[in-house]
């Protein structure tokens, strides 16, 4: 009896100790699985871990997709483009004889954005005659690609038009468009790139000065990460694309050493911004060293000025003026009325006064190129823009019962219209979610295959149920990892197309530190949406949001699949 409560005790003895080496050994492995291991890595594993967990919650369906006929004809640029009424007139005309004139929006917007608009609407008070009849201006404000746009189309067209600089003129001469330089300066400004001030005293300290080709040359060394607007819609980031192509071979933009060059500089680019807000946005995070704009919106914005230098580069945004075709003497008449009350000395004080001609001895870097030579350059571009990363991006498509009936045909017209803009050799998959999730298309390169099995799974989307949206962001999230794992040059990107509205399953608190530490970008594109809701789940990342209650969505879609892939 007496050895069989010492075996028990023993066997006690045995256990806790047992117990404690246990402990021990587990405790030493938990306070050394991370010994090593860089903050990024342990806050990778520690969300792959969480993500993973997140993912065996979810009710994940895989549809088998079918075929489907593709359109392979090239997208409709005067059918994408919404008719003239979604931009109505920033100053409307006062008379029976008047001309209306497409303007840039620096120039044609709200407050120091408005000088345009001020001199405008004072013509139009100042009760000027040609003929002894009371003359007028319509001023409508776009931006300068898509003003183009509708004019090369034959969508539109103004009788005037004064872009920010003259490389859209000569595109538009290119492309058969009757255009005639009427004047070359309405108000003087110069585009540029802003360095941080940090950044700035290094380049001076190695390079000796701050320049484009400085700049150019610290980029493709990988020493400043640096930021700008796609050049088929911005003004200054099609300038920052042919001056930077001029600083490899200046006497032939898109000869082999300049291509190679540029090839080297964009390998260090982090992104290419869909708008000068989400660059804007990525720079005040601390992601870029340096972006691009124009002076006047830098004069503009004071806390631009104390942090930021502005190296100018590239041809003058002096706000040129066309005459688009042919117009009737009349109406040459009052365009040059308009353009000597610009040219006054009272709308120049004014212009002066909203950041304008501050710059005037700045001679441009470049000569303004031909305008078939910059044509071919947004297609090299478009090339060569991601050619050390291999994009991987999923669409995640809300199928709930609330986008049922226009919003889900939108969604739907907006994706096989949209990935028209999509080259062969960028991975596409879509996820679509209501209650559950779908993996309705796994990721593959987006050739014919893959473009005709996409069409097919799009068309066949129908909806019902609940709002599962930061589920699908899970699923498609880990997919898009997955297919990190095995092409670890893949560059990822999310597409949400929703109403923004999360009835069901988990929360953007859930996923947030996820998406935070795997820093995926979450393009949103919002259809009868909450917008404040998607436009928060794109700025985690630096991305954009669209909205899509418009019909120039497409046209929208088509500018962002550009920038992006």
């Amino acid at each position: 009896m007496g050895g069989n409560k010492k075996s028990i005790k023993v066997f006690g003895v045995l256990v806790v100790i047992s117990a404690l080496v246990f402990g021990i050994i587990y405790g030493g492995i938990s306070l050394t699985k991370n010994m090593g291991k860089s903050a990024k890595v342990v806050s990778t594993e520690n969300a792959m871990e969480t993500l993973n967990k997140l993912y065996e919650d979810i009710t994940v369906n895989t549809i088998t997709p079918r075929k489907a006929q593709v359109n392979l004809e090239p997208v409709d640029v005067k059918e994408s483009l919404p008719d003239i009424s979604k931009y109505p007139p920033q100053v409307d005309n006062t008379t029976n004889k008047y001309i209306e004139i497409f303007s840039s929006t620096e120039k044609a917007g709200e407050k120091k954005d408005g000088w345009l608009v001020e001199t405008a609407k004072a013509f139009n008070d100042a009760n000027i005659e040609i003929n002894g009849e009371p003359v007028s201006v319509r001023i409508r404000g776009i931006a300068s690609g898509q003003g183009m746009d509708y004019i090369v189309s034959g969508k539109y067209l103004p009788d005037a038009f004064t872009p920010s600089n003259e490389l859209w003129g000569e595109m538009m001469k290119a492309k058969g468009t009757k255009v005639t330089l009427v004047e070359k300066r309405l108000a003087g400004n110069v585009a540029g790139v802003l360095l941080s001030r940090d950044k700035s005293d290094e380049m001076i300290k190695k390079y000796g000065a701050v320049n484009l080709k400085t700049i150019t040359d610290a980029v493709a060394a990988n020493e400043i990460a640096m930021g700008y607007t796609n050049p088929f819609a911005s003004s200054t980031g099609l300038n920052f694309l042919i001056s930077t192509l001029s600083t490899f071979d200046s006497k032939e933009l898109l000869s082999v050493k300049a291509i190679q060059g540029f090839e080297k500089f964009q390998t260090n680019i982090p992104f290419v911004a869909y708008t000068t807000l989400q660059m804007r946005e990525s720079a005040q995070s601390g992601v870029l060293d340096g972006f691009i704009l124009e002076y006047q919106t830098f004069m503009n914005t004071p806390e631009l000025n104390s942090d930021y230098i502005f190296t100018p580069f590239g041809v003058r945004h002096d706000s040129p003026m066309y005459i688009i075709g042919d117009i009737s003497a009349e109406k040459k008449e009052i365009l040059n009325k308009f353009i000597e009350f610009c040219k006054s000395e009272k709308s120049q004080k004014l212009a002066a006064e909203y950041g304008f001609n501050q710059l005037d001895d700045y001679i441009p870097e470049i000569n303004t190129a031909t305008g078939d030579v910059i044509s071919k350059a947004q297609s090299l571009w478009k090339e060569k823009k991601d050619v050390n990363n291999d994009i991987a991006a999923v669409f995640v498509a809300d199928i709930s019962g609330s986008m049922n009936g226009v919003p889900l045909n939108n969604l739907k017209k907006s994706l096989l219209s949209g990935s028209q803009y999509i080259l062969k050799d960028t991975s596409i998959g879509l996820v679509s979610f209501s209650t559950d999730v779908n993996i309705n298309l796994p990721i593959a390169k987006f050739d014919l295959n893959q473009r005709s099995l996409f069409t097919g799974a799009v068309t066949d989307l129908t909806a019902n149920g609940s709002t599962a949206m930061f589920d699908a962001i899970v699923v498609a999230s880990k997919m898009l990892i997955e297919e990190k794992a095995k092409n670890p040059n893949a560059k990822l990107m999310l597409f949400v197309l929703s109403d923004g509205e999360t009835n069901y399953g988990h929360s953007l608190d859930d996923v947030i530190d996820i998406l935070k530490a795997f820093k995926i970008p979450i393009y949103t594109i919002g259809y009868n949406a909450n917008i404040k809701a998607l436009e928060t789940l794109s700025q985690i990342n630096e991305a954009a949001n669209i909205n899509a209650d418009s019909e120039d969505v497409v046209y929208k879609l088509g500018s962002l699949f550009n920038a992006q892939m």
